[in-house]
């Protein structure tokens, strides 16, 4: 433990190091698939080792968003991670956003194979069927020595939209899930105060809050510091979501009492650490930089790497057609022309997000698909970037300055006999809608110094565009009126290609499942597997004169 650097501050005292008897909590948060990066789990087993070496007083707590992020979690849905989470020895997890990314079945089947105690207080079940979460507890009480810890377990109510809304609600359409939100705190808080009452009430001499809400605006009314500033007799809250590196911040509860707050980033590129010392002070700090691994543990994640690796092999569909990026002379389209596979990325996103309407960047599309089996491996290359789903509630007209800045560099020709012409990462490949970009019209896009854009000043070179209803016929699109509209996080969230027109708009789904997810989703659950007629050419999309 000496080998770490460890910064940390106190209720009371700073305590970076523990002393025999004292009480320490290690803590992860949105770890995300990191099994070996950083510090990695070999590090972590390493660590708790150390711990337990001086004082046997040691938990070890997950604060949310392990299981998702990388290949590791798609092709094992959240399996693998935790098989190595269980060989670590957590002893409590907390359900952040992206565990609910695998459906509510897997969920159930993780919490189930899962060693640690879920923690879920502010999540209810309203269903007359099977709950997920039956298997969850909004709090436990341990004992260390003479001492009783509690912890609790709060998942963010936003997690609602950062998943998929669907797999909150039973088959006629109804929310049968419920984290407590609203349009303000005082719910959440409610909640999290009846458990911290009742735990007080059973003996708890330290109440610990594990949660998953973040600190950033954008998470909001919800945060970490809302939830401490509602409620009392919480004495540390470990916190995650928005990826912030926190050693401690001190703040107040509604009594105008200190309350511990931490959060260890992502990836494993920290391990926090809480001690209780034997006097009360309690103390948090973040550990960098810790070289040391467990060799069995290290062995462990070798083996889970060879078994992904591996499970990249597996067919998952079959194809009657091979799809590209480029055409039959090797000149890359997806980057100015309607492409089938863009069709089909694009039509992944609004089946998966129940949208009006979707698109994805060319630029995003990274790879071929072959004629006869997908692997998972296949579609990962399709779309490898690890963007999340997204879906907002949009106007005609931002859609319109959408496909308007899109089609800013394209030009009738594809290709000038040696090379693709007109090419942009931001070409949208849609679905949901058709229309034509005039490549006679001058493009009349304005932008800023970072090439975001501004506007439209000139007559638009996308015209005629038609929105696909659900009686199949195509009408013309509103500029007043709203539509549902998915895509990722790269271009909704980030303004990615400088499509910044959405980044302010309601979200129906902020941060959903990982885009590799939502095209191995579409295919196996969709089209049962098969690619084949729907996509062996264009769908007449968008027309390019």
């Amino acid at each position: 433990m000496a080998l770490a650097l460890l910064t940390a501050c106190g209720k009371q005292t700073a305590a970076p190091a523990a002393e025999v008897n004292d009480i320490i909590v290690l803590y992860t948060n949105d770890v995300h698939c990191g099994i070996d990066e950083n510090i990695g789990y070999a590090g972590l087993a390493a660590y708790k080792a150390a711990a337990l070496e001086k004082t046997p007083y040691v938990a070890l707590v997950d604060c949310g968003d392990a299981i998702q992020g990388d290949v590791v979690g798609t092709v094992s849905k959240g399996e693998y991670p935790v098989d190595l989470m269980n060989d670590v020895g957590y002893d409590f997890a907390v359900l952040g956003n992206h565990e609910f990314d695998y459906g509510m079945t897997q969920l159930k089947a993780l919490i189930e194979k899962s060693s640690a105690q879920y923690l879920a207080a502010n999540i209810t079940y309203t269903g007359s069927g099977e709950s997920a979460i039956e298997k969850t507890k909004p709090y436990e009480i341990v004992e260390y020595g003479d001492k009783k810890v509690a912890f609790i377990g709060v998942s963010t109510p936003h997690s609602i939209t950062s998943s998929t809304p669907s797999y909150f609600m039973d088959e006629n359409g109804s929310f049968v899930y419920d984290f407590c939100g609203g349009d303000s705190i005082d719910k959440l808080a409610a909640c999290v105060q009846g458990y911290v009452d009742e735990c007080r009430t059973n003996g708890a001499d330290y109440v610990i809050v594990c949660a998953h809400l973040g600190d950033g605006e954008g998470h909001s009314p919800f945060t970490s510091t809302e939830l401490i500033s509602s409620t009392t007799g919480i004495d540390a809250l470990l916190d995650g979501h928005s990826h912030s590196v926190v050693s401690c911040r001190i703040a107040q509860n509604k009594n105008g009492e200190d309350v511990v707050v931490s959060q260890t980033g992502t990836k494993l590129a920290n391990i926090g650490q809480l001690v209780i010392t034997s006097n009360g002070n309690i103390s948090t700090g973040l550990i960098s930089d810790y070289a040391q691994k467990d060799t069995d543990e290290q062995e462990y994640v070798d083996e889970i790497k060879e078994r992904y690796e591996a499970d990249t092999k597996v067919v998952v569909a079959t194809s009657d057609i091979a799809l590209s990026c480029s055409d039959a002379n090797g000149f890359r389209l997806v980057r100015n022309r309607e492409t089938a596979i863009g069709d089909f990325c694009a039509d992944a996103y609004r089946a998966v997000a129940k949208a009006d309407i979707a698109f994805v960047n060319g630029g995003g599309i990274r790879a071929d698909l072959p004629m006869g089996y997908i692997t998972y491996g296949d579609l990962i290359a399709v779309h490898p970037f690890g963007n999340t789903l997204c879906s907002v509630k949009a106007t005609g007209q931002q859609v319109l300055d959408a496909l308007e800045m899109s089609a800013r560099f394209t030009q009738a020709e594809q290709n000038d006999g040696k090379l693709a012409v007109g090419e942009s990462g931001g070409f949208l490949q849609v679905s949901g809608f058709k229309f034509t970009i005039d490549t006679s019209i001058a493009s009349s896009i304005t932008t800023d110094e970072n090439d975001m854009f501004v506007s439209v000043d000139g007559e638009r070179r996308v015209k005629d565009v038609m929105v696909l209803g659900k009686d199949g016929e195509y009408t013309a699109i509103d500029p007043a009126a709203e539509y549902t509209v998915a895509s990722h996080n790269y271009l909704m969230q980030n303004g990615g290609d400088g499509m910044n027109m959405f980044m302010n708009d309601e979200f129906i789904i902020n941060s959903g499942m990982i885009d590799c997810e939502i095209l191995i989703s579409y295919i196996t659950e969709n089209l049962d597997g098969k690619l084949g007629e729907l996509y062996s050419s264009t769908g007449d999309r968008i027309t390019i004169k």
